[in-house]
């Protein structure tokens, strides 16, 4: 299949991987991949678009987007889409939610999309996982593009099939996995983003950097957040992801590496979230890469000077957040519900030095609690 203005990578980067569930073992994988069929890399998003839907040759169309989106993203394609139907949510992680996928369903419904359909989802990660999951579960299954318009979401979210929604405050805790028919890479859509937006995203392409390429990381370490070539980092991130994923796509072992500061990240997304005081995904994700990183230093996996370069770029490009110190316990124990865990033990992936990752670490509660303290101890 032949789109106008889109470009494939080859990549070669090798990643060394150990998996330490109760012993350990080293594995090294060598990952050498084009990106997947159904992930492009576009120039013209609007024709490139409409070249694929008139192959696929859908029964209807719908437009998924937030009230950003609809504003600055919608009229990049808008036009070269044949007819369809627009839709648009209330933006932001309080929204990801079942009331707002009843809206979703309802209008799918409402336009008596059929499973020839297909749901266009134009927005960042939030969009992107609950517009995937309404699409994935409608009538059983429709298909879905990604139109990926931040960082975030084009660096990580779009990529590899997670879909799902926040319930009770707690992150993704309802989902499926489920691969778009087309995954659309624009940077463009970069330029609409506020600096907060674009900062929240380079936490992941810090992190994949980070359990996958030191040459990478002293790249970007050498930069500020203005200097950072997006084009290049996008396709490095998408490639690698891609890559593990391929090897993993149900998360059973080595696709765990890409949680990587999650633990605590989402454990502190989950507490400002239920505490009225919303932090984004990126802000959590990089406390989550220094307090994961104090871990990994504990137990050895990390060295000194490997955790001081981490903190204090990261604190160089996000601040600190302001943690309670009576609230430490309590977001430890937010930890429990993480996905990864096995019963009531919390399963981490932590860094193994500055390029390599593990995965299946126990960490316990305390642990996390004191990797919170010594967060709120540094010094930006």
């Amino acid at each position: 299949m032949i789109f106008t203005g889109l470009q494939r990578v080859v990549m070669q980067r090798s990643v060394a991987v150990k998996h330490m569930p109760f012993h350990a073992y080293f594995l090294s994988f060598s990952f050498a991949t084009m990106l997947p069929e159904n992930i492009i890399l576009s120039q013209n998003p609007g024709p490139d678009l409409e070249k694929f839907l008139g192959q696929k040759k859908y029964s209807k169309i719908m437009v998924l987007a937030d009230e950003h989106t609809e504003a600055d993203c919608y009229p990049v394609i808008g036009k070269a889409l044949p007819a369809h139907r627009l839709v648009t949510v209330r933006s932001g992680e309080e929204a990801k939610t079942l009331s707002t996928c009843e809206i979703i369903w309802q209008a799918m419904t409402d336009e008596k999309l059929d499973r020839h359909s297909v749901l266009i989802v134009l927005g960042g990660g939030v969009l992107g996982d609950m517009g995937g999951f309404c699409a994935s579960t409608y009538k059983r299954g429709i298909d879905f593009i990604l139109l990926p318009t931040t960082l975030l979401a084009q660096a990580d979210a779009s990529i590899g099939g997670k879909l799902g929604i926040d319930f009770n405050n707690l992150k993704n805790h309802i989902g499926v996995f489920k691969l778009p028919a087309l995954t659309m890479l624009y940077a463009g859509f970069l330029k609409t983003l506020p600096v907060n937006e674009l900062r929240s995203g380079f936490a992941e392409v810090i992190k994949h950097a980070l359990i996958s390429d030191k040459k990478l990381w002293d790249d970007i370490r050498a930069k500020g957040l203005q200097e950072q070539s997006w084009d290049m980092l996008i396709k490095e991130s998408a490639q690698f992801k891609s890559s593990v994923i391929e090897k993993d796509p149900l998360e059973k072992g080595l696709r765990k590496i890409l949680n990587v500061g999650h633990t605590v990240g989402h454990a502190l997304e989950s507490f400002f979230l239920s505490s009225g005081n919303k932090i984004m995904h990126g802000e959590a994700v990089a406390a989550g890469l220094i307090t994961e990183g104090w871990i990994a230093r504990k137990k050895n996996l990390l060295d000194q000077q490997s955790l001081e370069e981490i903190e204090q770029y990261i604190l160089k490009i996000y601040g600190k957040l302001n943690i309670p110190e009576n609230a430490l316990s309590e977001i430890a124990l937010l930890s429990l519900q993480d996905k990864k865990n096995k019963g009531n033990v919390v399963l981490g992936a932590l860094q193994q030095g500055i390029g390599k990752a593990v995965w299946d670490i126990e960490m316990s509660p305390e642990e996390i609690t004191e990797s919170l303290r010594y967060y709120r101890s540094r010094q930006m």
